[in-house]
């Protein structure tokens, strides 16, 4: 796989139901005043556009120029739903996936791009937590494989299916903001440094 640092594009997950949270988590504020959702679109590693799936909402003015929003189809469908519509506005690639409930995510997507261009043999690297647990929604994938192994009505169908692609782990145990407790864990917390393993 060719050098494609520059042919990346990020799309944010944002359609979620915040259930757990018990109110809009992407809109609550870190310790330093700046929303989960805010935090995750300033991290995104400059130059790369960015596409949230989820209802419009204002944004930073520093990422705003390349910030371009889209709703999944239904509303709500879930992650495979929300990667589909996304992918439509994509012309990368490369394309990343986070969940933008987590802020810090943009910190390991260059070392999930470096992993995936080092790894000709695979079409995607995901990211896997402290216990080696894999996370398809933080990964970098070809496009091209991507949309090949997406299911034709991925409304409801579980992330997990992208773990059917070929793949390399890449160590990145970053936190996600389910709780109210975890607003304040997510901003001590430096991730893992990057490393991969052969899947």
């Amino acid at each position: 796989m060719a050098d494609m640092t520059e042919s990346v594009s990020v799309i944010v997950l944002a359609g979620g139901a915040s259930r757990r949270f018990g109110s809009d988590k992407l809109a609550a504020l870190l310790p330093d005043g700046v929303s989960v959702l805010d935090h995750c679109l300033l991290g995104m590693p400059a130059g790369w556009g960015v596409v949230v799936v989820g209802p419009s909402r204002v944004v930073p003015s520093e990422v705003s120029a390349r910030v371009r929003f889209t709703r999944e189809s239904p509303a709500g469908g879930g992650p495979l739903a929300g990667i589909a519509a996304g992918l439509d506005l994509v012309t990368s690639e490369v394309v990343c996936v986070v969940a933008g409930d987590t802020p810090r995510a943009g910190e390991v997507l260059p070392g999930l791009v470096s992993a995936l261009t080092a790894s000709p043999e695979a079409d995607a690297a995901v990211a896997s937590d402290g216990e080696g647990q894999p996370n398809p929604v933080l990964a970098a994938y070809s496009v091209d494989a991507l949309r090949g192994t997406l299911p034709s009505e991925p409304a409801d169908r579980p992330a997990r299916v992208l773990l059917e692609m070929a793949h390399v782990l890449v160590p990145a145990d970053v936190l996600d903001v389910d709780t109210r407790d975890d607003l304040e864990n997510v901003e001590r917390q430096d991730p893992n440094a990057i490393g991969t393993t052969q899947r």
